[in-house]
């Protein structure tokens, strides 16, 4: 499936208004679902001026951490736990982080690890594809792709997540050919016991993190909190200030 079919109405004679409504309704559930989502996965403490210390730089940040952009000074180090099939992660994805990446590329540090959920069908088996990727140093671009093209692995319809391994993998598959990488090896990477023990060892810092749910995002150790944030737009209003924040000490 492309990443601009939608599963449910390809084939169905349905009108283009209502396809173009049920795709701003799910698009806003996802972008809701986010918002929420912070709000039940957040501690009761750990945001900026919570008086709780901040998480250890070496839990949040293993030496082959994954990172998608490094600041020379190491002044601000911003650490996101995801899963690559959570609706949120892509929400704040496609509505902040990715921005985020770009427009402050070279001020800060940005790590991803994988906190791979078990309702997530598919979220383990994209982590894998990451990893692989990262064998061959093409994790950023394997994590452009896999966010990049959400809804033609992760979905199964507007309201379904997708479980077919089979489908995912031949997904996968394309994107590790178009990032140009030894497609052989890396299948062969996806199922070894080393790229499972590289995500269970984020799963394990993530739960000494004190991670519940995702995305989970800390800046120099402290989780991040949306506060009175109702919106994706001022999430990534209050992101960018404590980022600013930052910056300026």
């Amino acid at each position: 499936m492309s990443k601009n079919q939608n599963p449910v109405t390809q084939n169905s004679g349905v009108s283009t208004n209502i396809i173009l409504t049920v795709a701003v309704v799910v698009v806003a559930v996802l972008v809701i679902g986010g918002v929420l989502l912070f709000n039940r996965s957040g501690d009761s403490g750990g945001g900026a001026g919570s008086g709780q210390p901040p998480v250890a730089a070496e839990v949040l940040r293993k030496p082959d951490s994954n990172v998608l952009t490094e600041a020379p000074d190491g002044k601000v180090t911003v650490t996101e736990f995801l899963d690559y099939q959570c609706s949120s992660c892509y929400a704040y994805y496609s509505q902040m982080t990715k921005k985020i990446e770009n427009d402050y590329a070279g001020r800060i540090t940005f790590v991803t690890r994988n906190y791979p959920l078990q309702m997530h069908p598919l979220g383990q088996h994209a982590a894998r594809a990451a990893e692989a990727a990262a064998l061959q140093g093409k994790y950023k671009e394997m994590y452009h792709a896999l966010f990049d093209n959400w809804t033609a692995w992760a979905t199964a319809s507007a309201d379904e997540l997708n479980s077919d391994e089979a489908k995912a993998n031949a997904e996968f598959e394309k994107y590790a050919q178009q990032i140009g990488l030894d497609v052989n090896r890396f299948k062969q990477d996806m199922v070894s016991p080393n790229v499972q023990a590289k995500i269970d060892r984020d799963v394990a810092d993530g739960d000494a993190a004190g991670v519940s749910g995702t995305p989970s995002i800390f800046i120099n150790g402290q989780k991040f909190e949306q506060g009175s944030a109702q919106s994706m737009a001022e999430v990534d209003q209050a992101f960018r200030k404590q980022l600013d924040q930052e910056l300026a000490k």
